[in-house]
């Protein structure tokens, strides 16, 4: 979400959990910070991927072909169902933007694999936008959760991670651990118009060292000559917990994070805990590679 792609749209991801409406909402907030449009992406469900067991190996030749050709046509309208419910799903989507005063809206409806699918498309987008868990029935966004560190690693462009609910962002939280990809996150937070009028806070969780405060006044200086006036924080304890305890106590509206780091934010998404953190979290979460 920075300045140095106009003209590219916001890609949201949809599907038929509960995490859609804000997955729709946030769009529509992000694009028209950045005076953009906004491309709906749903995913239709691998039609290999569930479906009757293969029992015709144990029945003789009549019946065995009765039972294939009625496989075959219930694949049949299988896909079809599914392609009427993708549609019904990127038609009420579209609805949600369109009431959130974005009119430019282009409603994609994809088979395949969902990185696959993401890295085709990413080249257009501007950011992803994602809901924190995906519907729990069959397709490509079955337990999205699981799928949200291969997305993040595949990732091109920002993701912005929504909760269940959307709010409007008016104060942001940006975890900093002095490592490179903290500092890229510090940068691109600077580059993006999303974060002008907002109250922002650099918080670092652990040790209070004259390096460390030296390099948070450093990404405090280079935020405010883009027009973006953030505050210091410093909490002596575990990122996970000072992040969350921060959060829930002063309100914020936003984590941001970068993808990769080098101390202990890094557990914070790299591996297992991945999932567990952008769950943990209320608000939604902003990754920043």
């Amino acid at each position: 979400m920075t300045s140095d792609a106009l003209g590219r749209n916001i890609l949201a991801l949809v599907d038929g959990s509960s995490y859609a409406t804000s997955v729709c909402h946030a769009a529509a907030w992000i694009a028209k910070r950045l005076g953009a449009g906004v491309d709906l992406l749903h995913l239709l469900p691998d039609s290999h991927a569930k479906g009757s067991a293969d029992l015709s190996g144990a029945l003789k030749l009549g019946a065995r072909t009765a039972l294939m050709e009625e496989l075959v046509a219930l694949d049949a309208q299988r896909a079809k169902l599914a392609t009427a419910q993708g549609q019904a799903l990127l038609s009420d989507a579209m609805a949600l933007l369109n009431a959130d005063g974005i009119g430019a809206v282009a409603q994609k409806l994809r088979p395949g694999d969902l990185i696959e699918t993401l890295a085709a498309l990413q080249p257009a987008a501007r950011a992803l936008v994602v809901g924190k868990r995906g519907e729990g029935s069959a397709g490509a966004f079955d337990h999205l959760g699981s799928n949200l560190e291969r997305i993040i690693r595949s990732a091109t462009v920002p993701v912005f991670v929504a909760a269940r609910s959307f709010q409007t962002i008016t104060k942001v939280l940006i975890a900093y651990d002095a490592s490179a990809s903290a500092e890229r996150a510090v940068d691109r937070v600077a580059q993006s118009p999303v974060f002008v009028g907002l109250k922002v806070v650099l918080a670092h969780a652990g040790t209070d060292t004259p390096a460390l405060r030296q390099s948070l006044i450093a990404a405090q200086s280079r935020l405010a000559a883009s027009g973006v006036q953030a505050e210091i924080a410093i909490a002596p304890a575990e990122p996970d917990t000072a992040l969350q305890q921060m959060i829930a106590a002063q309100g914020f509206d936003l984590l941001v994070m970068g993808a990769y780091g080098h101390s202990r934010i890094r557990n914070l998404i790299i591996g297992s805990t991945t999932t567990a953190m952008i769950r943990g979290c209320k608000v939604p979460v902003l990754i920043y590679r």
